[in-house]
């Protein structure tokens, strides 16, 4: 039996190769060191570990003095779901924005100016993008993070995501394979089942795969979902028919097969995240992300052991968890050879730019003292009708017009409210300021839709900004659609109220 450095067998070494595990804390701890050294070859980051780029690349820096080709991935989509600027929200407007513009150049700037953020950092793997159809409009947590309900659109702009992402030299792992968009769960909390055929699947949910393995897609992450058509017995990710048969078999992938986060409760709830690791890597997955919850030495252990006891009893062949390593590995090579060339500084411009160019304003000049476009003169007061956060989302990335209106027209105040009362609590808190009330998916929230009935109704002045889906017909004397809640979305509609 071959024999590594710190003494790790040939198969102990591959089992921790195929783990994409999180850590807490913002330098690396001894214990992640140590494994990087025995054959942990990637490392998945979290908003809990980074503070800022500087930070950040100190971090990366440490890990590759350990392992230079190390894989350091990140959640970072931009738009909504941001790892990079998790305390300040993106500089990048979401999927939902670019396929709003609809213009794949500007999608391939946007992916690439990401790209260079990234590789400035020291990542080198980003979850990135999110090539799901929002088909079902009440889906609970892609909404924002689609390019949209049309299959065409969503694989144009997917497939210049990945272009311009690998432009910068970082790994584009597209997600959520067979396609997450036609939910009405979150797989966070629960197992989704996509009843579709599959002929809807294959005209619906796999342009986008499609369009992404054509542009090189480095990785494909698979979905927490039951699709009975596919396989009426596992989810995607457990799935030999969907990961071996269809992915690699009939769409040609050859790539890395990354699992989204076996901690969701879709598979640890119902299989727990050692026989989900093993069945996934039998399935014919190559990576097993673990660490968004989980985020220690203990659960490396325990994945390990699960899958070289596996192996040992005959439960999951040999050969695979070696072809599995060894893709794992190929990725590596390629990202330790993109990135020798000196990365570029991104623009400061390019996803504000892009969020502006996202806007839809609806005006109603029959309402009483409809301004149009006219911009306020007066701090207003900002009345934020708060939602629940999905997970992938998190509640720790401020969203929103409040921050940027109140250095624009100082004075401005806010509040959010949610639930029964949202709207008459929100209308006693305004006084007699001018409201803009700011909602977030209005068509999924009926408390929210009766609470903008009640601030209409007192107030038919009020402007309104709707930050997720504009699924909901518009309505205010002003409504803006921004199509997500980045930063650059809220700064992009804040500068049409205060006409700056």
């Amino acid at each position: 039996m071959t024999t590594f450095a710190h003494g790790t067998d040939t198969l102990t070494r591959d089992a921790l190769t195929v783990l994409q595990p999180g850590f807490t804390g913002t330098t690396a701890p001894d214990w992640l060191l140590r494994r990087l050294g025995e054959g942990l070859a990637a490392v998945g980051l979290f908003g809990r570990n980074i503070t800022s780029p500087t930070q950040l690349a100190a971090l990366t820096a440490q890990l590759r003095a350990e392992r230079p080709d190390v894989l350091v991935a990140v959640d970072e989509e931009g738009g909504d779901v941001t790892r990079l600027e998790v305390r300040a929200g993106s500089s990048y407007p979401g999927n939902h924005a670019l396929g709003a513009i609809d213009d794949p150049e500007l999608t391939r700037e946007v992916a690439h100016d990401l790209g260079r953020r990234l590789a400035a950092c020291g990542v080198t793997l980003d979850w990135a993008p999110s090539a799901d159809v929002n088909s079902n409009p009440g889906n609970p947590v892609i909404g924002v993070r689609s390019f949209g309900a049309d299959p065409a659109l969503a694989a144009r702009h997917t497939a210049a995501f990945v272009t311009g992402l690998q432009s910068a030299g970082v790994a584009a792992c597209t997600k959520h394979f067979p396609g997450h968009g036609d939910t009405a769960v979150d797989s966070h909390h629960a197992l989704p089942r996509i009843d579709a055929s599959t002929e809807a699947l294959a005209a619906r949910e796999l342009p986008p795969f499609r369009a992404a393995i054509a542009a090189g897609t480095r990785a494909v992450m698979s979905a927490h979902i039951l699709v009975p058509a596919l396989d009426p017995d596992r989810p995607a990710t457990l799935s030999p028919r969907i990961l071996t048969d269809l992915l690699r078999g009939e769409l040609g992938y050859d790539g890395l097969i990354v699992t989204d986060g076996m901690e969701m409760q879709a598979i640890s709830a119902t299989y727990g995240i050692e026989r989900g690791s093993v069945l996934a890597v039998a399935a014919g997955a190559d990576a097993i992300c673990v660490g968004g919850g989980l985020a220690d030495d203990a659960t490396v252990r325990r994945l390990r052991d699960a899958l070289t006891t596996a192996v040992r009893t005959g439960t999951l062949p040999e050969q695979r968890l070696a072809e599995a390593a060894s893709r794992v590995r190929s990725l590596a090579a390629w990202t330790t050879a993109r990135g020798s060339a000196a990365p570029q500084p991104p623009s400061a411009d390019v996803g504000l730019g892009a969020a502006r160019r996202a806007l839809r304003l609806t005006t109603h000049p029959t309402a009483p003292n409809a301004p149009g476009v006219t911009p306020l003169a007066e701090p207003p007061y900002v009345a934020v009708l708060t939602p629940v956060a999905n997970i992938a989302v998190g509640d720790e990335t401020p969203w929103g017009v409040a921050a940027e209106l109140g250095r624009m027209l100082p004075g401005t105040a806010t509040g959010s409210f949610s639930g029964a009362d949202a709207g008459r609590a929100a209308l006693e808190a305004a006084g007699a300021r001018r409201i803009v009330a700011v909602v977030r998916d209005e068509h999924r929230h009926p408390w929210m839709a009766a609470a903008l009935d009640t601030l209409l109704a007192a107030r038919p002045d009020t402007l309104v900004v709707e930050m997720g889906v504009p699924q909901a017909p518009p309505r205010g004397a002003l409504h803006i659609a921004t199509h997500g809640a980045a930063r650059v979305c809220g700064r992009a509609a804040a500068e049409v109220i205060a006409g700056t």
